[in-house]
């Protein structure tokens, strides 16, 4: 009688499979090493730990600043409309727009992404999105974790989960402490949705029917703001900014403000885009809106009146900050007028 021999393979898990993918992302590393010209250890990825030389960082009271974030609910409409390619992006985005909010410069990045059966081509066109996204940011990837877990996630499941780590000068940290009252409030325009309200953009589109154009606006990668927003604060042009995510605008503005402090906003003058427009149709209010979406507004900047036009002159034509409001002494928030669909 023929013994029936187990294994991991058997149960799910293909580690030939796994092996070959980090082979692939070895690959990527090492010609990323070779565009950037950056300082690696010969044997980062694969490796038990991962390793980043600080010492070529010359930067006086050096303060190191770490975020983790994912792309929520936005990963299940990459699987819908099969396009892994720029997910990726949004991992990366959602953690250095965090990390630049305190004015740290992007050091290295770590990416873990779970599956319930390793599929290699997708797995790369993920990866190739997180080494892109690092290349926007001028940061590095140098480990991370694939976790082949069936039965915990389906087939075609997967989960995306990202760790940043940046360095800045105690001198050069931006924090709410810099507001002062009439400082002014800028906005700087996102791409998109960016990796916010997916929960409730499903339910919207479910059951109907997705144009090409709509898909497509659906799943436009995260602006990544860090070029733009280091070149400000190392010109001291900065007090304090807030990255607009999940509680949309009021809700991150409000991290970024003194308790004695407070924010008047006059939202007539944000400049909303056409899949917030595609929202809004759906019977969903300005309050709703404006608490689960960005609304066209990615990342906001607090600075004195006299820099607006200093500060304008760095980014391009398309994300060029434009003022919507300033800070008051008054504790109560104040909106004036409404959005504009």
């Amino acid at each position: 009688m023929k013994k029936i021999q187990n294994s991991y393979k058997k149960s799910g898990v293909n580690i030939s499979l796994a092996n070959k993918l980090v082979r692939y992302i070895s690959n990527l590393s090492k010609k990323n090493v070779k565009k950037t010209k950056s300082y690696y250890e010969k044997e980062v990825i694969g490796g038990f730990g991962s390793l980043f030389d600080l010492s070529k960082y010359k930067i006086k009271e050096p303060v190191l600043v770490s975020c983790t974030d994912g792309v929520g609910t936005k990963i299940d409409l990459a699987n819908k409309f099969k396009k892994f390619d720029t997910i990726g992006i949004d991992l990366v985005a959602m953690c250095i727009n965090d990390l630049i909010v305190q004015g740290a410069k992007p050091l290295f990045f770590l990416d873990y992404i779970a599956v319930g059966k390793l599929n290699l081509n997708k797995s790369k066109n993920i990866i190739k999105g997180i080494f892109k996204g690092c290349e926007i940011a001028n940061c590095k990837l140098i480990g991370g974790e694939t976790a082949e877990m069936p039965g915990i996630y389906s087939k075609d499941n997967f989960d995306l989960a990202g760790f940043s780590v940046g360095i800045v000068s105690k001198r050069k940290i931006l924090s709410k402490n810099k507001v002062k009252k009439d400082n002014v409030i800028l906005a700087i325009p996102s791409s998109g949705l960016h990796s916010n309200g997916f929960s409730l953009v499903r339910t919207i589109i479910k059951n109907k029917k997705i144009s090409n154009n709509l898909k497509k606006q659906l799943l436009v990668p995260t602006k990544i703001y860090s070029k733009e927003i280091l070149k400000l604060n190392e010109k001291n042009l900065l007090n304090a900014s807030a990255h607009i995510t999940g509680g949309g605008l009021i809700e991150n503005l409000l991290r970024s403000i003194p308790k004695n402090l407070s924010i008047k906003i006059d939202l007539g003058k944000i400049k909303t885009t056409g899949i917030f427009k595609f929202i809004k149709k759906n019977k969903i209010s300005d309050k709703e809106m404006l608490r689960t979406f960005n609304c066209g507004v990615g990342f906001c900047l607090i600075i004195k009146k006299n820099n607006i036009k200093k500060i304008q002159k760095v980014f391009s034509k398309k994300y060029k900050p434009y003022e919507i409001g300033k800070v008051i002494s008054n504790k109560k928030i104040k909106l004036i007028n409404n959005l504009r669909w």
